[in-house]
């Protein structure tokens, strides 16, 4: 039996926002708690920043880092936030996205630099990049074309995640990226993982397109748990329903499957949509769950909600390693009125 006063190791993958969300939930949860990010940004600071020095793209790196920060470092961390004014070179450049490249020169290593940064803020946990490289993306997209069967291949995240077209696919160039090893090893000691929300294409389904980092999370025997957006973004998923989200997820990674498909209540009422939902999460051999997580009167995730809703579904962790088999069906253990989940606390 699971020791109950052990405090769960914890995954979270992402990226900007949509991590920035799960991180800020979760640190109510546990103190192991690992951000594994995307790094395939190329616009803005973080943009400018790869092109000049060669470095893995700060910024989703930095807000999650702010995400997981001690709220006694508030200063630091709005410091870190900040972006410099003016017109000048230094114009539109974060503070954080800075200090991280210089330590990086500094130290040699990005990681290293994450983690130094880390103990300026206090972070509670670990954040590291899905890949030791910065990564391209690259996507089929539909629609842009006057033959409204044909694609046209487009390149680098701020486009795909702009365009006006109907993204298909999208791949990761170069196509098998050395994975971070930290990040793999902390998948590997997980025992709960959670997925989105964020930019479905290009902070979400990359995750599942590294190939060690793919391996990883389908033999883990963690709890996973996909978080799906409160809506289409405009761009990149335009029109797209919540069962599109869980179908293209499939069809990127046929093999990666999860427990749980959290839900918001509000974004997808009691309909028949709720049902194609539930035949499209079997596809990921799934059970869905939907509840309010959403902040009032926002398209944003509210950290309390998405904690109360996350405890209830990955408290389940301590009672995995008895029940869950790598290639039968899934056990789903649910906590009732938090008893499955007071281990969490």
């Amino acid at each position: 039996m699971t020791n109950p006063s052990k405090v769960p190791a914890v995954v979270a993958l992402g990226g900007g926002h949509g991590l920035f969300a799960t991180l800020s939930a979760l640190r109510r949860l546990t103190s192991d708690l690992t951000a594994v990010v995307t790094v395939a940004d190329d616009g803005g600071s973080s943009g400018r920043l790869r092109a000049e020095l060669g470095l893995i793209p700060p910024g989703d790196l930095r807000m999650a880092l702010a995400a997981l920060a001690d709220p006694n470092a508030e200063l630091w961390t709005r410091t870190v936030q900040h972006r410099f004014r003016g017109t000048g070179a230094l114009a539109g450049h974060s503070v954080g996205n800075l200090i991280l490249a210089g330590l990086t020169e500094v130290l040699g290593d990005q990681v290293a630099a994450l983690d130094e940064l880390g103990k300026v803020l206090g972070v509670a946990g670990r954040v590291l990049p899905m890949a030791s490289i910065p990564l391209d993306i690259e996507a089929d997209v539909s629609g842009l074309e006057a033959d409204p069967r044909a694609s046209r291949c487009i390149r680098g995240q701020v486009a795909v995640a702009t365009t006006p077209g109907k993204v298909r696919r999208v791949r990761l160039l170069p196509s098998d990226p050395p994975a971070c090893p930290e990040a793999v090893a902390a998948i590997e000691r997980a025992e709960a993982i959670v997925l989105g929300p964020g930019s479905w294409f290009t902070s979400v389904i990359p995750h599942v397109l590294v190939p060690e980092l793919h391996d990883a999370l389908v033999a883990t025997r963690a709890v996973r748990v996909l978080v799906l957006n409160l809506a289409a973004e405009p761009g990149e998923t335009t029109g797209f329903s919540a069962e599109r989200h869980l179908h293209v997820l499939a069809q990127h990674a046929p093999e990666f499957t999860v427990d749980h498909v959290l839900v918001d209540s509000g974004s997808v009422p009691p309909s028949r949509e709720r049902e194609d939902v539930e035949r499209a999460a079997e596809k990921l051999r799934a059970r869905v769950t939907f509840a309010d997580v959403a902040e009032h009167g926002t398209q944003k995730h509210d950290p309390a909600k998405l904690a109360a809703a996350l405890d209830g579904l990955v408290g389940t962790w301590a009672v995995r390693s008895s029940t869950r088999s790598s290639t039968g069906p899934r056990m789903h253990h649910l906590g009732l009125g938090g008893k499955e989940s007071a281990s969490w606390r």
